[in-house]
């Protein structure tokens, strides 16, 4: 599947489509779709920027739009990061809030034409999001949440990540890889020493990640590479495809 002619998406956080870009997008597709990116503003290790989940979130929207034929939207850059409400710069929203967000842009899409949503999650921390995606396909409507942790496993896989899911929870292998690649320039010196593990994290809506990390990492970030970030991403494109189609029916 292959995006509609050249797109316009800007290699920043907001795409730099017109209105007609998106009247000429829409008329080539049977179903329009939206891909939303929705990211965190929370601390992440003193080597990663606060905006770590929300440039991941992009890079992958970004992925997906230059291959399919969807309308890429700017993302949702504060949402629930409450466990790191210890670290400074850490801003969150209510799930209440966050849920409300992507609701009302859900449906102001529909009134122009969009029928369908796919909401590109960077931070794990946004369990409200898979209630809105269920809520909404329970009322007929058409939405999707990705990436979904098989797709995020098939791509630590094909890019060659040491780390496993469970371990690679912050500010590690996956999300340092991926920032090499896409915004080498965010990723500040010290990664490389930063390590720190913690499997049994089974109190953490209680703790906080304070509870278990002092750094604010938990995962291998020594192990990150601007190689292993292309090829994540990569993989994250190609899993999209059965999103797409249970979307489209295309």
């Amino acid at each position: 599947m292959s995006g509609s002619g050249i797109r316009s998406a800007a290699y920043g956080l907001l795409p730099t489509d017109t209105t007609e870009d998106v009247r000429t997008r829409g008329a080539g597709v049977s179903t329009q779709v939206a891909v939303l990116p929705v990211g965190s503003f929370e601390q992440h290790g003193a080597y990663l920027p606060l905006a770590t989940d929300t440039l991941v979130a992009c890079a992958v929207a970004r992925e997906i739009a230059a291959a399919y034929p969807v309308h890429l939207l700017p993302p949702v850059t504060i949402s629930c990061s409450h466990e790191h409400a210890a670290w400074p710069g850490t801003v969150s929203i209510s799930s209440v809030t966050l849920h409300a967000v992507v609701r009302d842009i859900a449906a102001s899409l529909r009134r122009s034409g969009v029928e369908a949503l796919v909401v590109v999650n960077g931070h794990g921390g946004n369990y409200v999001l898979g209630n809105v995606v269920q809520e909404a396909s329970a009322r007929g409507e058409r939405m999707a949440l990705f990436p979904a942790a098989e797709d995020w496993e098939a791509a630590r896989v094909e890019a060659g990540v040491v780390t496993s899911l469970l371990t690679d929870m912050h500010a590690g292998e996956i999300e340092t890889s991926i920032l090499l690649h896409t915004d080498p320039e965010s990723v500040r010196s010290g990664y490389e020493t930063s390590d720190f593990v913690a499997d049994d994290r089974r109190h953490l809506l209680t703790l906080g990640m304070s509870g278990y990390t002092d750094s604010g990492v938990i995962g291998r970030p020594s192990l990150g590479s601007a190689e292993k970030g292309k090829a994540l991403l990569e993989s994250l494109a190609a899993s999209f495809d059965t999103y797409f189609s249970a979307l489209t029916g295309e």
